[in-house]
């Protein structure tokens, strides 16, 4: 507990760290595994499956070999080169660098709850004259079982019907279920906040992962931590965090504001993020998760 610097040098060393030979040091992986809990947490939540996860990352470790990892700055490396640094499979490098674009999702990779959504609304036997979807009857003709069984034969309805229950999709009245078209439409500032979720992430783990290889000139990345204290105490200390944060980043962004009209947009220039964020959770999900 207490000011945790982790802006510090460190020099990259065989991975001798009580790690098999050849394997990721323990430490290593323990802290991926961390990182990786909320993220995926939040992707089950918004719908994004393992299959669309798996893809995505098969691309990224593919782009980043080829971009940051050239033994000729001048030229792009070979697929098997890329295969042997991601261990991407050849077949599966060369499909990315002959698209032009990344291809529509496959509906089959969605989640079960868009899949029923998109089913429900775009079938006949389940919408309106006026295209809004019918509420279903539990089972027979045209019902909410027929509907799950169409879409999925591995998921049983009651499951489906469970899962959506859940997640607010539909409710129940007299055995009959109705779709809450209200559910799944994104709140007006979601792609605001994906934006921020995606360049503040993207920028904190950039500067920790500089750090962690060894690199000089590490990046400004420290908290403050603490255990074993009482609701109303982490309630006044993040009053305290936000008064102090926004103090903090109102000062420094009236600062950068007077700076980049004096720098007047270089042509080669840089950019930069500063943050503040906190975070409070149980000491059992501390120690085990976030």
């Amino acid at each position: 507990m207490g000011l945790f610097p982790t802006s510090l040098t460190y020099i990259l060393l065989p991975m001798t760290n009580n790690a098999p030979k050849g394997q990721p040091p323990k430490a290593l992986i323990a802290a991926v595994l961390r990182i990786l809990r909320p993220l995926v947490r939040g992707f089950i939540g918004l719908g994004l499956t393992f299959p669309i996860l798996s893809d995505l990352l098969k691309r990224v470790y593919v782009d980043i070999a080829r971009e940051d990892f050239r033994i000729d700055l001048d030229k792009s490396p070979t697929d098997s080169r890329i295969t042997l640094l991601t261990r991407v499979h050849r077949k599966d490098v060369k499909k990315f660098r002959e698209e032009v674009s990344a291809p529509p999702l496959n509906l089959a990779s969605s989640s079960i709850a868009a899949q029923i959504i998109a089913h429900w609304l775009g079938s006949p036997n389940f919408v309106d004259p006026q295209g809004k979807p019918k509420p279903l009857a539990r089972t027979g003709p045209h019902s909410f079982d027929a509907l799950a069984r169409g879409t999925s034969k591995d998921m049983h309805p009651r499951a489906i019907l469970d899962e959506l229950l859940r997640s607010g999709t539909v409710w129940v009245e007299n055995d009959i279920v109705h779709l809450d078209t209200k559910a799944f439409i994104p709140r007006k500032d979601f792609e605001e906040l994906a934006y921020y979720f995606g360049l503040n992430l993207h920028d904190h783990i950039a500067a920790s992962t500089h750090n962690l290889t060894g690199n000089s000139s590490p990046f400004l990345d420290r908290s403050v931590h603490y255990s074993g204290l009482s609701p109303t105490s982490v309630k006044l200390l993040k009053t305290q965090a936000k008064d102090l944060g926004m103090k903090t980043l109102l000062t420094l962004n009236a600062h950068a504001k007077k700076l980049a009209i004096k720098d007047g947009a270089q042509e080669n220039g840089q950019r930069m993020t500063f943050g503040v964020y906190f975070y409070d959770a149980p000491d059992e999900e501390g120690g085990h998760d976030e």
